[in-house]
């Protein structure tokens, strides 16, 4: 039996398997759209804090990825044998069959989506706290469109898949494609031919909705956007903040009493007391596992703590107890007194510098964006960045990251300062324009907690110094009295050797 070209070619202009084209792509676009929404809620569910609601999403996740599609649809178009209420809905064969695939198909966005969310790295989320960024903002600014980035391609992939599951739904009696294409050859029998051009059809559902993808990819890949430097007079490229004399004051910013923590057996901090005073530079140096970096977490809540109390400005701030651990209500609020800069940077990659900067006072009400985007170049400049404003993270060298991430945490006009190890990411000949830059917040009068190796640079800005061992405060005096200190004693050593 030959094949027959001139019945196949006919079929390109057959009216009903337009119409049925269309009808699949629209069930496959809407199932694909409602199925992304909640799966992405979803998989926030599986990644919950209450128990019930991650139980509630995984027993989804686990039930509708082991039953089969075809059994859903069934059941899915009969339900209203025992639910007539639902039978205006469920007997009309196109919505009994999107609602089947959103069902089945939410559990397999879901899983894409956790693990675009898995995906993301630790520091964004905590730089979103850091800048006192509520859950809902975090993800809707931050969180969600990296997500989407490193998703994209297996949701579109997942979207294929919608398209040739459509198929199923001929089962309830959706003239889809292939139901099409079936009562064609029932009739005829040019079984072959009439199977060629439903291919052809699926292929260009599936091929129109690929080019879109591979544009909308396109846009969003990181990689790509670039932003050129902005011309900024020399005069400019480095302005500094008006100073006040450095002083330091008897007001007490920032006071620990008795703090602990453990992880495990192991004892990270141990029954930990400080006070910082305004306008005070405080360097926190020691070994590594020493408690530096846990300790100086626990002042914005990073890292809660197992006992003690924090307070801010004389107020109550962070407790815990027998209790729990309890902060105040206003967090949000309050912790943008707090600036803090990581040893990773956890500038937002999918923002150009200038972004970063403006994206606390402009989430934390300043509508002004005139205003915001003055001030946020003023901070740039003040690090030597202006004009580099316009660039993406990406296209930054690590000492400008830290940099940016310090003109970041300056945009909330911080009381106090919080550096965690701020130089320990980056090479040896960048280390030096970011210690430059603290110096210079230190001439100014920035209340500062610094934890560093850099033994050199807690000589010159420091004017009290801490160093912590196993969890304890062993050493806590001012620049004068280390200076003066016998060459011989413990932390006179540990400065030389390190």
């Amino acid at each position: 039996m030959n094949f027959d070209w001139n019945y196949l070619f006919s079929l390109v202009l057959y009216p009903d398997f337009w119409r049925a084209t269309a009808l699949v792509a629209w069930l496959g676009v809407l199932t694909w759209v409602i199925g992304t929404v909640l799966g992405f809620l979803l998989a926030l569910a599986r990644q919950s804090s209450l128990r019930a609601v991650r139980w509630f999403a995984k027993t989804y996740i686990w039930l509708f990825r082991s039953l089969p599609l075809l059994v859903l649809l069934i059941f899915v178009y009969n339900l209203p044998q025992f639910m007539p209420a639902l039978g205006p809905v469920l007997s009309v064969p196109f919505w009994a069959g999107l609602i089947a695939l959103v069902i089945s198909e939410t559990a397999y966005l879901a899983e894409i989506h956790r693990a675009g969310l898995i995906a993301v790295d630790q520091g964004q989320h905590e730089a979103a706290h850091a800048l006192g960024v509520r859950p809902v903002g975090k993800y809707r600014h931050i969180i969600l469109p990296q997500a989407i980035r490193v998703a994209l391609p297996s949701l579109g992939n997942e979207f294929i898949t919608i398209v040739k599951l459509t198929s199923l739904v001929s089962i309830i009696s959706l003239a889809e494609i292939l139901l099409v294409g079936q009562r064609l050859y029932t009739r005829n029998f040019m079984v072959i031919e009439t199977l060629v051009a439903v291919s052809f059809y699926y292929v260009l559902v599936v091929s129109i909705f690929s080019f879109f993808l591979a544009r909308l990819e396109g846009r969003l890949d990181i990689s790509r956007m670039t932003g050129a430097e902005i011309p900024v007079p020399a005069a400019a490229a480095q302005a500094s903040a008006a100073g006040t004399e450095r002083r330091v004051g008897e007001e007490v910013v920032v006071g620990i009493d008795g703090i602990s923590k453990s992880f495990g057996d192991k004892r990270a901090l141990s029954d930990v007391s400080l006070q910082v005073r305004k306008g005070e530079v405080l360097s926190i140096i020691g070994p590594s596992g020493s408690g530096k970096t846990t300790l100086i977490r626990t002042i914005n809540a990073l890292q809660d703590i197992d006992n003690g109390r924090i307070t801010l400005d004389g107020n109550e701030w962070i407790t815990a107890d027998v209790k729990g651990y309890r902060m105040v209500p206003a967090f949000h609020h309050r912790v943008t007194c707090l600036g803090m800069v990581f040893q990773s940077f956890n500038l937002f990659p999918h923002m150009t510098a200038l972004e970063n900067v403006t994206f606390g006072p402009r989430y934390h009400g300043n509508r002004d964006k005139q205003a915001v985007r003055a001030a946020a170049m003023n901070h740039l400049a003040r690090v030597g960045l202006a004009a580099h404003a316009n660039k993406y993270p990406h296209q930054l060298s690590g000492g400008q990251k830290q940099r940016v991430a310090i003109a970041r945490a300056l945009a909330m006009d911080p009381e106090i300062m919080l550096f965690d190890e701020p130089t320990s990411a980056l090479d040896p000949e960048l280390v030096g324009e970011v210690l430059q830059v603290i110096e210079g917040l230190a001439r100014e009068g920035m209340t500062m907690v610094i934890v560093t190796h850099e033994m050199r640079f807690v000589s010159r800005v420091s004017d009290r110094v801490v160093m912590m061992e196993n969890g304890h405060v062993v050493v806590n005096m001012t620049a004068e009295e280390l200076e003066n200190s016998p060459a011989d004693s413990r932390i006179q050593q540990f400065m030389r050797q390190s």
